[in-house]
């Protein structure tokens, strides 16, 4: 039987009586008999990549990987289920090459990739799964679901907690009004768990700088400036051919991608360290908040913020700090008064313990969740409501929809989504899709990094510092209403990214 195109694959899917799917209660369920699986290409393959890729191909076969790290692509590409997929460092080479036949995309690339690779994706009608957060600035979260809108694509965000029963349970839970007129809202993270904190960046003449200072500070006067000179010589030949190594497994360029350049540095951004950079991550707040605002998200219409404002321990516009406090302020709705949302960062950085006090809560988890109302509290001791108490009240019968269980864990559950989207062509069934629930989720989530930019200035010996300014915020136009009083530099660049050349954003 030839290979359906993937519009006539989306078209039959839709179609009754075709086999894709058989009736289970009211929703349409994944039937194994159908013919054709889906064809994906899968952007980033290690790291949580890794396990993407590998949840993907459960349900379509994988015709092209690609990986900035060639020893990572080609580790992936001799597994089970990649063996015949093409293998790219570039993932603009990969959709040139591959477009017209893919279905499905999954992106798992560093933060500030996220967005570049999904738009291409869905421009060209590919369905996708990316990694949260969905994009390393707001404007690029409203622009995903603009363009998602727009072209009808299915899309998931990988906040996997969002297929958890117990989360879904929880949102339905506090939507029934359980703990009465709702208080306040609080979220701490253990994270990071990579380098942040000021003065990191490094490069070849930097180190030259300091090799130099440091061999003329031991050496002293012991021996003369042309043994000083050839030991840093030597020092700074060891670290370039150690660079000149690296690179030879890694597509550095690619790796760049639409930030501006800097030079790599061993073990400085690549693997896994991007989130500390606010060229490449979003730091703690943005690893994390997606996962724990999943469900207070959804429940307490936490959209549309008005103001925020941080607390850190410093940073130098360059790298994240290593701590921070931030306050959002949300106006009334139809549904609840103004109410604050707290974020806490760093293991041990957690709300007052009066706040815990008051709901018996004597043992506070490093990571967690507490929505407080005028009758009780909900408590979630975990990144991603997996498990809940509700303090002052009784749970009430509720209703909602559990995501379909496929046995291997809520990563596949939350990625099978998609697929069943997929070929229903209903982009809803996705509970974090990019329209309903990423885009806006990540939106409000990354306004606080605006406020932490703002609050550079820490305290002493690495302590939290003063308030920083407060961004007031127009959230329907994505500006900050009292820029010109500001006294931070560069605040609007954090809001909408100007790309380099060979990338589109708009």
């Amino acid at each position: 039987m030839p290979r359906a195109t993937r519009r006539g694959f989306l078209g039959s899917a839709s179609a009754a009586g075709v086999g894709y799917f058989v009736a289970a209660g009211s929703r349409p369920a994944w039937s194994n008999s159908a013919n054709e699986r889906p064809q994906v290409a899968c952007i980033g393959v290690g790291g949580k990549g890794g396990s993407d890729s590998s949840n993907a191909a459960l349900f379509g076969d994988v015709v092209a990987i690609c990986d900035v790290d060639r020893g990572t692509l080609e580790k992936k590409g001799s597994a089970e289920g990649f063996t015949s997929a093409a293998r790219y460092t570039d993932y603009r080479e990969l959709f040139a090459a591959h477009a017209k036949n893919i279905d499905i995309c999954t992106i798992s690339t560093p933060d500030h990739m996220h967005a570049p690779a999904t738009l291409e994706a869905m421009r060209a009608g590919i369905s996708c799964y990316t990694q949260k957060p969905l994009t390393r600035t707001i404007y690029e979260a409203r622009l995903l679901a603009k363009v998602a809108q727009e072209t009808g694509v299915c899309t998931q965000m990988g906040n996997q907690g969002t297929a958890l029963p117990t989360s879904r349970e929880a949102i339905a839970q506090l939507q029934s009004g359980v703990l009465g007129t709702l208080r306040e809202v609080y979220a701490w993270s253990n994270r990071p768990v990579w380098a942040q904190g000021p003065d990191r960046r490094m490069n070849l003449r930097m180190y030259q700088a300091q090799a130099m200072a440091q061999v003329s500070e031991e050496e002293d006067a012991k021996v003369g400036a042309d043994e000083i000179a050839k030991t840093v010589a030597d020092l700074v030949k060891k670290k370039k051919d150690e660079i000149a190594q690296a690179l030879e497994r890694l597509d550095w360029k690619s790796w760049i991608g639409v930030a501006p350049f800097r030079e790599f540095w061993p073990g400085l951004y690549h693997s896994f360290q991007h989130r500390g950079w606010w060229d490449f991550g979003t730091g703690a707040l943005g690893d994390m908040a997606c996962h724990q605002l999943t469900v207070p998200f959804a429940a307490c219409g936490l959209q549309d913020p008005v103001s925020v404002v941080a607390r850190t321990t410093g940073h130098d516009f360059d790298s994240y700090p290593a701590s921070s406090v931030i306050k959002f302020e949300f106006p009334q709705t139809s549904t609840r008064p103004a109410i604050p949302f707290w974020w806490y960062d760093r293991k041990g950085n957690k709300p007052p313990a009066e706040v815990f006090a008051k709901w018996g809560i004597d043992k506070v988890s490093d990571s967690g969740v507490l929505v407080v109302g005028e009758k009780g509290a909900f408590y979630s001791s975990d990144d991603y409501c997996g498990k809940y108490e509700l303090k002052g009240v009784e749970k009430v019968n509720v209703d909602f929809e559990p995501a379909e269980d496929q046995g291997k864990g809520n990563d596949v559950n939350n990625m099978f989504e998609l697929f069943r989207a997929k070929q229903a062509g209903d982009p809803r069934i996705t509970k974090s899709n990019f329209i309903d629930r990423a885009g806006p989720l990540t939106e409000m989530i990354l306004l606080g990094n605006l406020a932490v930019w703002a609050a550079a200035q820490g305290g002493p010996e690495g302590q939290l510092g003063e308030w920083g300014e407060t961004i007031a915020w127009d959230a329907k136009k994505l500006e900050v209403t009292n820029l010109a009083d500001l006294k931070t530099p560069r605040v609007a660049d954090l809001i909408k990214p100007t790309y380099q050349e060979g990338y589109r954003l708009d």
